[in-house]
This record gives structure tokens, sequence and C-alpha cells, in this order.
């Protein structure tokens, strides 16, 4: 295996009531805070009040950045580095789901950087500072709260690009479960499809890999598998909320990437579909995941297959290799379709094939051919038209 570094340096305050040490952590970064949020859902289950509370309570002065909507747009964080230089804001406060913490991470590297905040997508763009972040993550899914990495979109280009620095950790972040006990049944099935995907793109390596670190990610999907259908049903159930938002954070805060050097898959593809038509991206994941098993499946890689069908989902291993593999496939595609209840096609969600060589050919340039299966543009658009 590759050596690696690991160094998460996000302080984590995990249960019940541990948004009490908000205003402490508040005090600490600063008096002029730009408050990030989404719509009025954090007003409707009482956070909104909390957190103003909070921030009174700390002595700091709020200016308010809501409106940010699913798959976060360039414009809104614009208009937040306008606000944070005209108010000299001093830390940033990010209140919401994924969306809204991405929203932040961009608004506090902009605020510290000279030109467009479009440009931070870019690799060649260095992201050396930013103004201090911190997060009271609302539903379990994108893992942002404690994670490098932040995505953003350009309806204008339709383009929604991802961007991983160290300096987008955030400093401190809340996860309360309680806070995620509004969540739809939609919303959590979606945002589990996430979760999955996040675990799934580092697990479906040929890597060399440390069987620790294949424990740890088995062990994450049996709890998404276990504890979401739970959480559908009994929205306001601690444990299974717990569970979710928890194994959210270690999907995708770097523990299991193990130093591995592959290119994600299924999120570039993905991409696009939100990008061109602004769908919730667990759903697109949902969609994609099990064709693009498929398509990849051959004699090189079906050992891989195998080790997640027997482990995962308790299969048999001693029958035939592609056998297990398959049915593997058809255990995950059950999973996501009928027992967490989301479309099973594109065509359901009213996307035909109008636009995928253009989107294919955007989705090669984001590293596709350093995927665990090399995919050029064609073998994307297959694996688009399989989603049909």
């Amino acid at each position: 295996m590759n050596s690696f570094t690991y160094c998460v340096p996000t302080k984590v305050y995990f249960g019940k009531g541990q948004l009490e040490h908000l205003s402490e952590e508040l005090a600490a970064y600063g008096r002029r805070i730009l408050f990030v949020y989404g719509g009025g859902s954090i007003i409707k289950n009482g956070l909104y009040e909390k957190v103003t509370a909070a921030a009174e309570k700390a002595g700091c002065t709020l200016t308010e950045l809501s409106g940010v909507k699913p798959n976060p747009r360039i414009d809104l964080v614009r208009e937040g580095v306008r606000l944070c230089r005209e108010e000299k804001i001093e830390a940033v406060l990010a209140v919401g789901g994924g969306s809204v913490i991405d929203t932040a991470k961009f608004v506090a590297a902009g605020a510290c950087m000279d030109g467009d905040p479009w440009e931070l997508t870019s690799p060649h763009t260095a992201v050396e500072k930013t103004l201090p972040l911190l997060t009271v993550p609302t539903m379990a899914a994108t893992g942002s709260e404690m994670d490098a990495s932040a995505v953003i979109s350009n309806p204008e280009t339709h383009d929604k690009i991802g961007r991983t620095v160290q300096a987008f950790y955030p400093k401190v972040s809340f996860l309360d479960p309680e806070n995620t006990f509004t969540v739809s049944a939609r919303q959590t099935a979606c945002g589990s499809a996430d979760i999955l995907s996040h675990i799934m793109e580092e697990y479906f390596t040929m890597d060399e890999d440390l069987y620790m670190l294949d424990c740890v990610m088995e062990g994450l999907m049996k709890t998404v598998i276990r504890y979401a259908p739970i959480a559908m049903k009994e929205p306001d159930n601690y444990e299974a909320r717990a569970n979710l938002l928890w194994a959210s954070e270690w999907a995708i805060n770097g523990l299991i990437e193990g130093g591995k050097r592959q290119a994600w898959s299924c999120h570039p593809i993905e991409h696009e579909l939100s990008a061109y038509y602004d769908i919730t991206h667990g759903l697109g994941l949902a969609i994609l995941t099990p064709r693009w098993m498929e398509y990849c499946l051959d004699e090189k890689n079906v050992s891989r297959y195998v080790q997640f069908g027997v482990n995962v989902f308790g299969l048999d291993a001693a029958q035939d290799p592609f056998e297990t593999a398959r049915e593997a496939i058809e255990k995950m595609k059950e999973f996501l379709y009928d027992t967490l209840g989301i479309e099973s096609s594109l065509t359901e969600i009213g996307i035909d094939d109008a636009r995928f060589p253009e989107m294919a050919k955007k989705a090669y340039r984001r590293g596709l051919v350093f995927a665990f299966k090399t995919l050029r543009p064609k073998d994307v658009e297959n694996i688009l038209r399989m989603c049909l």
C-alpha cells in the first residue's frame, strides 16, 4: 500500500445538547460572524433561535447569508464574499446541510483572496488561508462538516466542481443527532445513498489496502444499510440518526482513503447530472452506482465484488465468483430502490440522453482515466444509457 499523511484538525462536539458550547467557540474566533443557512427549516425547528441566542451570549454580531439551495451556486458565494469584506467578518458559521457548509467553505476562502471565488475551483489556485469556519450540520450525507472538500455549481456554464484542500477543514463542528430529526424520509434516503457512495468510491479499488480499512468500510456500509430504513420510518430515533451522522463523517474525512491514489468514478459523472439538471446529488448517485458496478465488473476485479457481497450482504462465498458479484449488485439495487424507495432510472426523473456526449466528455476530464476501472467518454455514455 502507499504511504500517507493523515490529519483532521476539526474539533467535534457530538451528541445531545452540545450546542451549549457554541457561544464559547464563537467567542474564540471573533465577534463579527457571517451566519450562512438555507431556507426556513432551521427557523421552524428552533435551531435558528438557539444559534442567535448563542451568538448574543458570546457578544457576537451576526450578518446573515441565507437562501442556500441544493447544488449550491457560485453567485451566493460571491454575495457572501462581498458581505465578509464590507462587514469585516472574522469567522463564518454554517448551519444546515452539505450545500450550506460547502457554500460557507468557498465564502471563507474567497474572503481571503483577490479575484473571483470561482477561481477556487481550479487546482492551480492556491488556498492557503480561509476565515475560521464553524458548522452545525442538520443532516447526515456529505460529511462536509469534518472534511477538506467542497463542491460548488455555476449554472451559467453547467459546471459543478469539487475542490479538496487542507484549509477547507472546519475549525469546530457541532454534531447533534437531534438536529437531524426533521429530515424527511426522502432526504434521509438520498443522504444515505451519498454516504454509501463515498465509501464505495474508496472500497472498490485494485490497490493493496489495509485489512483494517476494509473492515472499517464494510462496517460503515452495514451501518447505513441497517439504520437508514429505521431513520426513515422513525425520524426521531436517536440511535439511528446518531449512527448515520457519525458514519457520514468517517465515510469521507480521509480515514478510509489510506493512501489510495485512484480517482473517484460515480461522483464526477453525477456532478454532470446535477450540473445540467439540478437533481439531488444522492438521487443521482443511487441511480448511477449499481450500473457503474455492472459496467466495471470483469475477471481482474471480480474478487472485490465477492468480498463486498460476502462481508456486507452476507452472500455465499462458495458459489461462482461472478454469480456472487452479480447477486451483490442486485442486493445494492434492492436496498436503494426497494428499501429506500429511490427512483431507479433517469427516465423516471425526466432525463433523456440528449446531453450525454457533452456530459461524458466533461466527466472524463475529472480524472476518470485513473479510476477503479479506466473510463473514457464513451464508457461514461454507456453507463448513463444503462441508467435510462
